[in-house]
């Protein structure tokens, strides 16, 4: 779902526990435009450096199939046909189309992975520090519309039947590709891990003696500043959007990196929205979504897609919470 970073999310870890025999790793690199941290626990340093090479070898591989800022991705050799011709894709790709699809109707449009062309004018726009005219948010936003896709279950073909159509999956990609590096380890034995995919994070078991991974969530509109409590949580994903990073002021109306496909303009709620759902995909989407519905609409959202969701909103500088039935059961206490 979309910007520079799909989600700036104002997560960290604390509290880890090691256990006689086995030890943390901690591996960071630079992966799908941010930091990718990955945490394993393991008894044996070879396999945990082993295996973190493999783990960062499959999110390039990834990387290469679903990025929109490498002129060489799989992602971006269909962009350039759009108007064109079909392109057979490969069946990651074709994968996580199917599921775009699934989110934007479920989401009932506010999710839309051909949001590339309004994407590439905000980010354009931020980068610029000048705000667009609506007369080119017009123009993006008609090339807009997940309906007009064409794709061919025979031949896992896809068309973008419009000239200058372009798909973003910035709101599912990084989830997903933390979906997978964590299903990967816990393949080859590794059933205590983290990875974190630039704030979108899947989680296995917990480290020793510990009930849950440990995670801070940040106050809306700050960098730094933590809610006072603490999430733990075990055999989950999470995800949270929010906009302190990457934004452009107009006419003292602050306007998200989250673009509206609906309205072609960038939401200007100060909220942060967390999502704790079973996979990375699934978190990394609803976190977009939720933050372009409104908070009754976010909130029957994720009950349907059996996810649980915090709304941190900053009203007159005060913080004001709204969360599911049982988002509650996941604070540290």
């Amino acid at each position: 779902m979309r910007k520079l970073f799909l989600f700036f999310f104002f997560i960290y870890l604390t509290g880890l526990l090691t256990h006689a025999q086995e030890r943390k790793f901690l591996f960071t690199e630079n992966k799908m435009g941010s930091p990718f941290n990955l945490l394993l626990v393991t008894d044996d340093s070879t396999k945990a450096v082993t295996l973190a090479r493999a783990c960062f070898a499959l999110v390039d591989t990834l990387n290469g199939l679903f990025s929109d800022y490498d002129s060489t991705s799989e992602l971006s050799r269909l962009n350039a046909k759009a108007g064109k011709e079909p392109m057979i894709v490969s069946s990651r790709l074709w994968n996580l189309l199917i599921s775009s699809r699934q989110a934007w109707l479920q989401s009932k449009h506010a999710f839309d992975i051909t949001i590339g062309p309004l994407s590439r004018l905000w980010r354009k726009a931020r980068k610029a520090k000048i705000f667009p005219d609506s007369s080119e948010v017009i123009q993006r936003k008609a090339l807009l519309g997940f309906q007009q896709l064409q794709l061919n279950p025979a031949d896992h073909s896809v068309y973008l039947p419009q000239k200058g159509m372009l798909l973003d999956l910035g709101g599912i990609a990084k989830g997903y590709a933390a979906q997978e590096v964590v299903n990967y380890l816990t393949r080859k034995g590794i059933t205590r891990a983290l990875a974190d995919a630039g704030g979108d994070m899947v989680m296995s078991q917990p480290p020793p003696n510990t009930l849950g991974w440990t995670i801070g969530v940040n106050v809306p509109e700050t960098t730094d500043d933590l809610l006072p409590k603490k999430l733990l949580l075990q055999n989950k994903a999470v995800a949270t959007s929010g906009d302190a990073y990457q934004y452009i002021e107009h006419k003292g109306k602050k306007y998200s990196h989250i673009a509206d496909p609906r309205t072609g303009y960038g939401i200007s709620s100060q909220r942060n929205v967390t999502v704790i759902a079973d996979n990375g995909a699934l978190a990394d989407w609803l976190a977009t979504a939720c933050s372009i519905l409104s908070i009754k609409e976010a909130m029957q959202l994720a009950q349907k897609m059996k996810a649980d969701l915090l709304i941190t909103e900053l009203r007159n500088k005060q913080v004001l919470y709204y969360d599911s039935p049982g988002f509650k059961r996941y604070w540290k206490r």
